[in-house]
This record gives structure tokens, C-alpha cells and sequence, in this order.
């Protein structure tokens, strides 16, 4: 997927200008990339468009108008891309109950580890390749909000749109496997282009 680019954010006041717009339509789009899986994991998968959204409103939050500053901001998204031949999603832990936070978090520690997050396109198996940093099983420690990716083969990729496509889960404390929609799968479909 083509790297974002410096000159595609737009300065804050054009921004502001059409930000109800980008952000309608960034929802809608999220809605088709998103897949609750289980009772505490969400996959919002992203792309050029959310990734761009998430720029524009880092800029805007934190009033970013250097070039410089934006170029930093720029390269850290870009990094959340899907590669050639890979779907890319931002996993979070989703946790409604605070008094369940800790103990809910322990106990997927080591989630992002192993192979206990995976794509299934019909018989190919990717096993889910998570972003270094997010969690320490030796120290107890573990993020909210993970980075994942899953490269899929030229056979996989073939056949997503025919194939049953499923987000799994096989951790020792939390199993879910769901179904993704055929909305769902024409729109990550879009990313192997």
C-alpha cells in the first residue's frame, strides 16, 4: 500500500473546513473493517483512509502546524500500513467493566505471543504477527491496544472472496473464532491491490 505523504494532510483550518465529512465517512468505512472477536477483542483493520484520518486528527488534537512535526507524525502512521501481500488491524482489549480491567488484562497476557491470533482463508493459516513492545509476560504487563499484521499468500489472496474468511482466537484463557462478512471481506480485499 502507497505510503502516505506529507503533502496529503491537509493544514487545520482546511481541515476543520471538512472534518465532519472525513469523519462520516471514516466511520462508515471502520464499520465494514471492524470484527469483534469474543467477549473482549475488536480488530479494526486499517487502510490508506484510516490511517490518514488518524494524522489529520493527531494534528489537529495536539494543533501540529510544523512540517517537521507532521513528517514525524506521517512516518509513525505509515508504519500501520498493510505491506504488499498482508492485511494490517489495530487490535484492542475492550474492557467495559473497570473493576475487570487488571484481572481481564492478566489474563490475556501473552496474546500478542505464539500462535494464538490467526486469519483462516478457507485452508491457508496466517498466523497473526504482532508490533514488539506491547506487553511483558515476565513483568505482568500488557497493553490495551495492539498492532497487528497477517501476510497471506498469493493462494490466500486468491481466494479471500470465495473462501470462508475467520478471525481466531486461541488463547488458554480467551476462544473465539468469527466469520468475517462478505462486506467486510470486499473491503479488506481492496488492500491486496
Amino acid at each position: 500500500m502507497k505510503p502516505i505523504a506529507v503533502a496529503e494532510i491537509l493544514d487545520l483550518i482546511a481541515y476543520e473546513r471538512t472534518r465532519e465529512t472525513h469523519r462520516r465517512a471514516v466511520i462508515a468505512l471502520k464499520e465494514r473493517r471492524r470484527v469483534q472477536l469474543g467477549r473482549y477483542l475488536s480488530f479494526v483493520f486499517e487502510n490508506r483512509e484510516t490511517v490518514w484520518f488518524q494524522i489529520q486528527e493527531m494534528c489537529r488534537a495536539e494543533r501540529i502546524v510544523d512540517e517537521g512535526r507532521i513528517a514525524d507524525e506521517v512516518g509513525v502512521y505509515n508504519a500501520l500500513l498493510p505491506g504488499t501481500g498482508e492485511l494490517a488491524a489495530t487490535m484492542m482489549i475492550e474492557i467495559t467493566d473497570t473493576a475487570n480491567l487488571k484481572p481481564v488484562l492478566d489474563k490475556l497476557l501473552g496474546i500478542d505471543t505464539r500462535d494464538y491470533v490467526r486469519l483462516e482463508v478457507g485452508p491457508h493459516v496466517s498466523v497473526g504477527v504482532f508490533e514488539a513492545g506491547h506487553s511483558d509476560e515476565e513483568r505482568g504487563k500488557i497493553s490495551a491496544v495492539h498492532f497487528v499484521r497477517f501476510p497471506l499468500g498469493a493462494e490466500a489472496q486468491r481466494d479471500f472472496l470465495r473462501a470462508e474468511v475467520a478471525l481466531v482466537v486461541d488463547h488458554p484463557n480467551e476462544r473465539a473464532r468469527m466469520v468475517l462478512s462478505d462486506d467486510t471481506k470486499r473491503s479488506l480485499a481492496e488492500d491486496f491491490r
